[in-house]
């Protein structure tokens, strides 16, 4: 089986020839449940392959022939931040194709399509969309466009409006492919496109990104690309084992420290209160009024009458 190039590197390089359309196309068209076809590839503040950003996100802006624009994004260092990050990428791309004296119905749809090597939120799915819908708060029902704007607009919901967001947590997926999808997915996370896929775009792709077609300078390129990926990797998880370390040797015995220190506070704490209701037990029984009795013991009159 031939060897094919890391499709993040791909979007660097190759993808954005328009001879390599074909192949996002595919993968366009199987994501989205329709048929796409790219215009141009488009220049943002964001969509750069600058050679010598080791670990930046990995980004290509397209216009489909309904003059959406749908950017997709790689992401292999892991951020916490990412979903802010997912909305500030979209509000930007929205105003920088919003021309001065446009009217806001001219604003363009934006598909973001996230490709993440990193476990992002919790959730036990590999494929999530996101969308933004507007729900009544009394009867739960969904905010529709009216007739008119139905026909002013080439749109039938208020969220075709607003970027729909597609997640793919591709270390997530158990390497069965099971259909279109799965098979671009399987790709994605092992660079590897099986003689028996067939989902769109990975025909094209099993061609056009095979590792012996590089020339000699990209194949230079790529595995340098490939040895910044491994030293990323490897910083990332030598500073968490150096973490564990660090919290086994040093917190985990001050955290073992505090929590005996709490029980034996507990535990005195406990002592004390049961030689207060000794003591009132044995003042009651010595036909102490109770009044006198929760004077010198602090009880409630109802909890020593108990006793």
């Amino acid at each position: 089986m031939a060897k094919h190039i890391r499709f993040d590197w791909a979007m660097k390089r190759l993808l954005r020839n328009k001879a390599n359309f074909d192949v996002l196309e595919g993968l366009l068209s199987v994501l989205l449940n329709d048929t796409i076809k790219i215009k141009e590839v488009l220049e943002s503040a964001s969509n750069k392959a600058d050679e010598d950003d080791k670990f930046n996100v990995l980004d290509i802006l397209v216009k489909n022939a309904k003059d959406e624009l749908v950017l997709i994004e790689v992401q292999n260092e892991r951020e916490n931040d990412y979903f802010h990050r997912m909305n500030y990428a979209q509000a930007k791309l929205t105003s920088e194709h919003l021309y001065e004296g446009d009217a806001y119905g001219k604003i363009k749809k934006v598909i973001s399509i996230n490709i993440l090597y990193f476990d992002l939120g919790q959730g036990d799915d590999y494929v999530y969309v996101g969308k933004t819908e507007f729900k009544g708060l009394h009867n739960n029902d969904i905010l529709q466009l009216s007739e008119n704007q139905k026909k002013v607009y080439p749109i039938q919901d208020v969220s075709d409006i607003y970027t729909t967001y597609y997640l793919l947590k591709v270390n997530k997926f158990d390497d069965v492919a099971r259909n279109s999808l799965d098979e671009w997915v399987y790709f994605l996370k092992n660079s590897e496109i099986k003689d028996e896929f067939t989902a769109p775009g990975l025909p094209e792709a099993r061609e056009k990104l095979r590792r012996d077609n590089l020339s000699p300078a990209e194949k230079q390129a790529y595995e340098k690309y490939i040895h910044q990926k491994r030293i990323s990797e490897n910083v990332y998880h030598t500073a968490l084992e150096e973490g564990r370390d660090l919290a086994k040797k040093e917190y985990e015995p001050r955290l073992e420290s505090a929590r005996q220190q709490t029980q034996e506070e507990r535990r005195q704490k406990e002592e004390a209160q049961q030689k207060i209701i000794d003591l009132a037990k044995m003042l009651k029984n010595l036909n102490v009024p109770i009044e006198e009795i929760a004077d010198r013991t602090g009880l409630p009159e109802d909890a020593i009458d108990k006793l």
